[in-house]
Parts: structure tokens; C-alpha cells; sequence
């Protein structure tokens, strides 16, 4: 009989320390979750404050109030524009009419060589 209560004392040991350390683990988790929950409540504020900055920094009136400090700009009149034939000339053509496309040829002898780059073809491929 003594040997059963010994095993049963055991047992019920056993037991106790297994439903102790479950305790604490989810008591330890319960901590983490409410650290990480007072982290993003705290992260959402701060987000939250830099929206409101942004939205203060982009706000149209002090940004008009900005350009009108620091740049001379002056507004747009219709008699500003000028006419086509004052333009200046159009630069040079290095390429003359009838002339093959010089991009293009470079693009043709690659695609002849069959590389790709670094890396030669195998005579499988070629």
C-alpha cells in the first residue's frame, strides 16, 4: 500500500509542477502580448503625430506663403510667349540620311554572335 501512495504523491507532484509551469508560460505570454499591443498603440500615436506634422508641412497656404519668400517668381503673362521662328536652329545630325541606324547595327552583330554578355556560347548553341 505505501508503495502506491508513494507513486500516487509522485504523480500528483508531477502534476503540480507541470500545471505550474503552464501557468507561468502563459502568464508570461500574456506580459509579451501586452507589451507588444502597448508597443503598437504606441507606434499608431506616432504615426499619428507625424501625419499631422506632414499634414501641417504641406498645407498649401504656408507653402504659397514659402515660394512668395524665397523665390522670385513672377506670374505667367499671355505676351511672354514667342514665336516658332525664333527658336534657335536644330543642332547637327552626326547621322547621315540613307545611313544605317548605328544602334541598331550594334544590336544586329550581337544578336549574330549569339553572346549574351559575358558568358561565350558553346559551340551547342552556336
Amino acid at each position: 500500500m505505501r508503495i502506491i501512495h508513494l507513486l500516487v504523491i509522485g504523480a500528483l507532484v508531477f502534476a503540480a509542477a507541470y500545471v505550474y509551469r503552464i501557468k507561468m508560460e502563459s502568464t508570461s505570454r500574456t506580459e509579451r502580448v501586452l507589451r507588444l499591443r502597448a508597443e503598437i498603440r504606441e507606434q499608431r500615436d506616432a504615426i499619428a503625430v507625424l501625419r499631422a506634422e506632414w499634414a501641417k508641412l504641406d498645407a498649401p497656404l504656408r507653402l504659397q506663403g514659402l515660394a512668395e519668400r524665397h523665390l522670385a517668381l513672377k506670374p505667367l503673362n499671355a505676351t511672354q510667349y514667342d514665336s516658332l521662328k525664333n527658336l534657335p536652329e536644330r543642332p547637327p545630325s552626326f547621322v547621315k540620311r540613307g545611313d544605317p541606324d548605328p544602334i541598331g547595327a550594334m544590336i544586329e552583330a550581337v544578336d549574330s554572335d549569339g553572346v549574351t554578355g559575358s558568358v561565350p556560347a558553346s559551340e551547342g548553341q552556336r
